[in-house]
């Protein structure tokens, strides 16, 4: 990799985009040294992308720390280095199964952002481009399956909750976890939107894409409990009790109110309360997202009127329901969950979508008043799952107890701010908190970067390369600095 690092910047030179060829090359030759690749060798990389290999040489030879280059040389391709498990190149059949990293299952959350990166590139690789389409066509192909699945297997696999879990269609040999998250369905309705927006490619617009997305809307329809609880419980043999939903598998009570129940979040712990608001305002988002899908692609006026009605239903019920003046900050900021009583949840989970995320995914402006009260709260004492020690801040989840944070809530954190001096803490926070492995992980010990979960979790070491060519796109002088401590 470092060869080609040089090679690049050779060529930059000859370009006129570099003035000064020298300490370029320097700065290659001391990164090769200390920090040789940690990625596999490119034949065993289980998908390789040219695009994305010009753009790591791109990216990594403007920024000037050696630590920061490498991380993002090591992170940004993981997805491709390590999980796409299974692919091909047959274009009437293109079929993409991603698994999540030391998990062997394809989640639809997790799939959807660990290619959300490559996206920008897709115009420029067109077996890149392959790769995602073939992604989304398995992924509808498991919505249909069954859309309270949150996390699927390739079929000579075997998954451990199988005997473990009272709840519908556990006998299907495709389905690894069977916990209702609404994100799962509207993370497949953000990668078809995401791929079109940059291919212009229509053709992922046929009869199993609307199969598939009436289902979705069926299921939101079913969870918003309106006259019962509807086909969906689920209860675990654990001694965690996050693990397993309380009432009986069915949540604990709601007042119906337009809102969709949620018996799990993004971490795949249980809701305390069933109304769980990031995921609303994601559902909201999805459902006008189809509306113009049906409206402008599919040709479906009457699709197209009822994902937008159900969207604006959905969105007046967040402004009645979600908003809240909370009684130590004396601001009115948006509940983590509610349930139709009155009671509230004050908190916010690093799994996204979060609170903190509503900009990133499109839901809410990062400008929008009650939003940055929110964003105050979540960064702050008040927060209970808010982690700060010494150099080391940032958001964690019960799903990884006290005392951790999760990079990915500070990849995250940055990614929704506008504040340079902000951005440049969070780059900090992660380039010195990855205990010298060059990769992000789950969670890490606030008191000590040695003790973390999962040396292997590809949607955080992606989302780390999304941030750094978001930096470099918005503020280059940030990659101009120091960041190791």
């Amino acid at each position: 990799m470092e060869k080609s690092r040089r090679n690049f910047i050779k060529k930059a030179a000859t370009l006129g985009l570099v003035a000064n060829i020298s300490p370029l090359l320097t700065f290659a030759n001391k990164f090769a040294d200390k920090y040789p690749s940690n990625r596999p060798i490119e034949s065993q990389r289980t998908f390789v992308s040219k695009a994305v290999e010009h753009k790591i040489k791109s990216v990594s030879s403007l920024i000037y720390d050696h630590k920061l280059a490498w991380m993002f040389s090591n992170c940004y391709p993981n997805t491709l280095d390590t999980t796409v498990m299974k692919h091909n190149s047959d274009e009437k059949n293109l079929d993409t199964y991603i698994i999540t990293g030391d998990i062997d299952a394809m989640w639809l959350r997790d799939s959807t952002a660990q290619v959300w990166p490559y996206l920008p590139l897709t115009g420029k690789d067109k077996a890149l481009k392959n790769i995602i389409k073939g992604l989304i066509n398995r992924q509808l192909t498991y919505v249909l399956a069954d859309p309270y699945t949150n996390a699927f297997l390739e079929k000579e696999a075997y998954s451990y909750w199988r005997t473990k879990d009272n709840t519908q269609n556990m006998d299907n040999e495709i389905i690894h976890e069977r916990k209702w998250e609404i994100d799962s369905l509207c993370y497949v309705v953000r990668l078809i939107d995401g791929y079109y927006k940059h291919t212009k490619d229509t053709s992922v617009f046929d009869e199993k894409w609307d199969s598939a997305m009436r289902l979705i809307v069926k299921t939101f329809r079913e969870q918003q409990r309106k006259h019962n609880n509807g086909p969906y419980s689920f209860t675990r043999e654990t001694d965690n009790s996050i693990e397993s939903c309380p009432g009986f598998g069915w949540g604990n009570p709601i007042i119906p109110n337009g809102l969709i129940c949620s018996n799990f979040r993004p971490s795949d712990d249980a809701t305390n309360l069933l109304f769980l608001i990031p995921s609303n305002y994601f559902a909201a988002t999805s459902l006008g997202q189809m509306s113009e899908q049906y409206k402008t692609i599919y040709k479906n006026k009457e699709m197209s009127e009822k994902c937008l009605s159900f969207s604006e239903e959905v969105k007046n019920a967040l402004n009645q329901e979600s908003k809240f003046i909370h009684p130590k900050t004396k601001k009115e900021i948006i509940a983590y969950e509610v349930d139709g009583f009155g009671n509230s949840l004050f908190m916010d989970d690093a799994n996204i979508p979060s609170l903190l995320s509503l900009p990133y995914l499109g839901c809410l402006s990062k400008n929008d008043p009650i939003y940055k009260n929110t964003r105050e709260f979540i960064l702050s004492k008040y927060n209970p799952y808010f982690e700060k020690y010494g150099l080391l801040e940032g958001g964690g989840s019960p799903h990884t107890g006290k005392g951790k944070f999760w990079p990915m809530s500070v990849t995250i954190r940055a990614l929704t701010s506008s504040d340079k001096e902000e951005i440049r803490k969070c780059l900090k926070i992660l380039v010195n908190s990855d205990d010298g492995t060059g990769f992000m992980h789950e969670a890490v010990s606030i008191s000590n970067p040695k003790y973390f979960t999962r040396s292997w979790f590809a949607w955080a070491n992606t989302l780390f390369g999304e941030l750094i060519i978001n930096v470099g796109n918005k503020y280059p002088e940030l990659l101009k600095e120091n960041y190791v401590q």
